[in-house]
């Protein structure tokens, strides 16, 4: 009792108060001191290990051991959220192919298949390593139809070719897919010729001569109905003589699409003769339009007459002259003009593909040919000409030296009477224009009365009205 007492009046002493508040002055000071000494030394380590970097970073001696650590660091980071992360779980890194080929087991020669698709994709799944290794392997998908016999059936897709040491997902897992037994039916052989556009125009490819005319095709009933041709398919690729080739064959539909089926054998041996006909005509100026001014052409002259064309036999042989067209009412004055050569149906080439013509103009000139005599075509039937008009007067139009080498016969008037029927009617009067010639011609009187008679007529030559 005495003691608590005394120690409370000890409490209530000021000097006691003061000397405890001058400890605890003592010991704040003490404490931010340490503080501050502390704060200091961490500052000093900080600014030394920003030095310690800046000397790393940016000495050429260390620049590559800096690039290297970067580079994996960089390795690193970008791979530690991929599937194939080396950090990861190697049980759950995955990786999908897509349009893997799927190969089918069956009995070829007695089936055929369909409702089977040519790919699928698969999810291989493994260590990270093992699935890099296997994306790489030339894996295949098989369908295993060994044993199976006429009618539809699900098959599972398995794999082969991956390794043992991952697992590999299949998608679609499953497909239906049907089997067709196999028959023989004997088609014709036709042909197309491939690559023309990479063969010299100048020739012309004959007749193939095959070393069989028939072939097998064993497919399904339903696919041989289907097939409308076998072509052997026959590549003239810069052929320049007669030659021998194995041809491929391919079954087609009536549409021209290829039909799968097995061709037995799927080739034949094919001889193809190989010529370059051609034959030399001349060219032949063809005008058009009227020269202005009241001109007219005097005279053509042509760098070349003539020229070389190249086609089939049958196309030669009708044709005689090949054209050029001339605008005559682009000329005012004496011109050189280039212009192409119009080739005929048929043709595959030329000698010469243009031509530069010298063309003089002159004034024109008009002039009738009287008593021109009038031809029918195309009659049927006897018929009578009123007035018995049998002559008719032409104009023609040209430089005075040209049309002063115009007479009557050669022009020809005509009307064509291959629309007529009994009774009177009008027929149009033509006037044939010569090819090449510089003269115009027209004719005065458009239309010729004319009174057809029901009885037919076995002549149906171009006659003279006069000799009708």
């Amino acid at each position: 009792m005495t003691n608590m007492k005394n120690k409370k009046i000890k409490d209530n002493n000021p000097d006691s108060k003061l000397e405890l508040a001058n400890k605890i002055a003592k010991q704040s000071k003490k404490v931010v001191n340490t503080y501050a000494h502390f704060e200091d030394s961490l500052f000093r380590i900080i600014r030394s290990f920003s030095s310690w970097i800046d000397n790393v970073l940016f000495n050429q001696r260390f620049s590559v051991i800096v690039s290297l650590g970067l580079a994996i660091l960089l390795y690193v980071t970008v791979n530690f959220n991929s599937q194939n992360s080396i950090f990861g779980n190697p049980l759950v890194n995955a990786k999908e192919v897509m349009d893997v080929p799927i190969t089918a087991r069956y009995n070829s020669d007695t089936f055929e298949i369909s409702g089977l698709p040519t790919s699928a994709n698969i999810t291989l799944v493994g260590e990270g390593s093992n699935v890099n290794a296997a994306v790489n392997q030339k894996g295949t998908i098989v369908a295993n139809l060994e044993g199976l016999t006429e009618g539809q059936h699900v098959v599972k897709l398995t794999t082969e070719g991956y390794g043992d040491n991952i697992t590999v997902k299949v998608d679609p897992t499953d497909v239906v897919v049907t089997l067709k037994k196999k028959s023989t039916g004997q088609f014709d052989i036709g042909y197309d010729f491939i690559n023309q556009d990479k063969m010299n125009s100048i020739y012309s490819l004959g007749t193939p001569e095959f070393e069989y005319s028939k072939v097998n095709v064993r497919a399904s009933k339903e696919t041989l109905d289907s097939i409308a041709f076998i072509k052997a398919l026959i590549d003239v690729t810069n052929v320049d003589s007669n030659f021998e080739q194995e041809a491929t064959l391919v079954a087609y539909d009536k549409k021209g699409i290829p039909v799968n089926a097995d061709i037995v054998p799927n080739t034949v041996k094919v001889k193809v003769p190989v010529t370059s006909p051609n034959k030399t005509v001349p060219i032949v100026v063809e005008t058009v339009g009227d020269v202005p001014n009241g001109k007219a052409i005097q005279s053509i002259t042509m760098d070349h007459e003539s020229v070389t064309i190249y086609a089939s036999e049958s196309v030669l042989s009708k044709i005689n002259e090949v054209g050029v067209s001339l605008d005559a009412s682009t000329l005012t004055k004496d011109s050189n003009v280039l212009r192409p050569i119009t080739l005929p149906t048929g043709v595959k080439s030329s000698s010469v593909n243009q031509i530069t013509m010298d063309v003089k103009l002159g004034e024109g000139v008009t002039k009738v040919i009287p008593n021109v005599p009038i031809y029918h075509k195309n009659t049927k039937y006897k018929f009578t000409v009123l007035n018995d008009q049998a002559y008719v007067d032409v104009e023609i139009f040209g430089t005075q030296e040209n049309i002063d080498k115009v007479n009557a016969d050669d022009i020809m008037v005509y009307f064509d009477m291959s629309g007529a029927t009994p009774g009177n009617q009008e027929f149009k009067l033509s006037v044939e224009q010569p090819v090449g010639s510089l003269v115009k011609y027209s004719v005065a009187q458009p239309t010729l009365s004319v009174t057809v008679l029901g009885e037919a007529d076995d002549n149906t030559t171009d006659e003279s009205v006069g000799t009708n």
